[in-house]
């Protein structure tokens, strides 16, 4: 029997890389669910205000003071405006050099690190604490964009929405793992309270650092065209490059308007998501166990929901089923309006509607994205996907303050997110997108 050929070996490798890939969604997830959701900011919060004699008092960081009970917000918002600036050329620099594994490599290690050292973060340790995040969520947003770049790369039009609806849900898993390990040392274990937080954080990090070793191993780099040979000249030629590529958006409008579609309905997703644990506490008058048992709900059944999502969309198109999603999400936000106080199950319910599309939602809008931009260039324009993001977030908490300040309601504020998915709704139907695929250069698949 004769060897098989190249041709005939590339669908083996092409599997062997998309289950690789997987593995970064199973291995950073845990930093997401862990550190940013559940543990970091009430355990920063109260070592600032520690510091800082209590939640009225002051704590400087950077040059700025601001009050203890606002110091991990802060810093939060600093991670993201330092992201918006450091992903773009981060995917720049992936394109110009083709080193998108070493690159992967740098940032994923560079946050798995610095999470690890929130062991270290107790006492009055604020400042330390600030700094290892910022460094870590900036490390892991650039990650994302270099991971993400690999999806047109190891799977074709046809497969994509499978692949990427995989890889979502495979993160969900890990999240969920991590996480319920994580609440098992913090409530059942007897360890005295900051050392069991400090233990969970860093455990984050070192699932990073463990899983992150599968991908690097099975994805491999991609020629380019050219690459300079020295790192300062692939730097300033990232730059340039970056610039050619926002001036470059102009040719593209049908892709523009996708992507500021999944600007606007995706901000309703993640403002939902941030607000749902005040609203849960301050209008329904629910306790942390019943919010903490949901948000492991939520990261478990997300797992198949993003599956399920994903064969919806081979059946009835991908455009269709994301935007069923969206009825979903703007009938779940309005029932929201009207669950009685202290009714946990009503809470479960809604989380569990919320988890069937929430996974599927941002996985099937990747695929979507990753089909409307030119070959070549996937890790620039994923940067901008991140930014869209990652940085559009003021304007669900600019509609949650609003509200608010107007009617003095968390449930009025709740249901002022309708209006993003309405919009996005809106925008996503205008959206000619086998168009929008051939202007960029890319095949067209059976159903979009």
């Amino acid at each position: 029997m004769s060897a098989p050929t190249v041709a005939e070996d590339l669908p083996r490798i092409r599997r062997r890389e998309q289950r690789g890939w997987y593995w970064y969604d199973f291995a950073n997830s845990g930093f997401y669910t862990t550190v940013i959701t559940v543990f970091l900011g009430p355990y920063l919060t109260s070592l600032a205000e520690k510091a800082a004699g209590g939640e009225n008092g002051y704590v400087g960081f950077l040059g700025f003071d601001f009050r203890a009970k606002a110091y991990f917000s802060a810093i939060v918002t600093i991670s993201v405006i330092l992201q918006i600036v450091i992903m773009p050329v981060a995917g720049a620099l992936a394109d110009h050099t083709g080193r998108k594994k070493e690159l992967l490599a740098l940032f994923a290690y560079l946050g798995a690190v610095a999470t690890l050292g929130f062991y270290f973060v107790s006492g009055d340790a604020y400042l330390l604490g600030g700094v290892l995040f910022v460094l870590a969520n900036v490390a892991y947003g650039a990650s994302i964009v270099i991971y993400n770049s690999f999806l047109p790369q190891i799977a074709d039009a046809e497969e994509r929405d499978a692949v990427s609806s995989r890889g979502w849900g495979f993160g969900y898993l890990g999240g969920f793992l991590l996480l319920a390990i994580n609440l098992f040392l913090y409530q059942g274990s007897g360890l005295e309270t900051g050392l069991a937080v400090r233990i969970s954080l860093a455990s984050a990090g070192l699932w990073w650092a463990g899983f992150t070793v599968i991908p690097l191993l099975r994805l491999r780099n991609r020629r380019v065209a050219t690459h300079d040979a020295t790192t300062a000249r692939a730097v300033t030629a990232s730059f340039r490059q970056l610039g050619r590529t926002i001036a470059d958006l102009r040719r593209y409008p049908r892709s523009l308007l996708f992507l500021l579609a999944y600007l606007i309905y995706n901000d309703g997703v993640q403002t939902a998501i941030a607000f749902s644990a005040t609203y849960a506490d301050q209008e329904l008058a629910l306790g942390k166990s019943v919010q903490i048992t949901a948000i492991l709900m939520v990261q478990f059944v997300a797992f198949g929901g993003a599956l399920l999502l994903g064969r919806m969309a081979a059946r009835f198109g991908t455009k269709r089923t994301v935007l069923g999603s969206l009825v979903v999400w703007t009938l779940v936000i309005g029932v929201a309006y009207f669950l009685q106080k202290g009714a946990a199950v009503q809470f479960y319910a809604i989380a569990f509607l919320i988890a069937i599309v929430l996974g599927g939602t941002q996985a099937l809008s990747r695929s979507l994205y990753s089909l409307v931009i030119p070959a070549g260039r996937e890790a620039e324009y994923f940067s901008l996907f991140e930014i869209s993001d990652k940085g559009s977030a003021f304007l669900g908490s600019f509609t949650l303050t609003l509200a608010l300040q107007l009617t003095d309601s968390y449930r009025s504020a709740i249901v002022s997110l309708v209006i993003f998915f309405v919009i996005g709704f809106a925008l996503l139907m205008a959206v000619n997108l086998p168009r929008a695929i051939r202007e960029a250069g890319n095949e067209v698949p059976t159903r979009i």
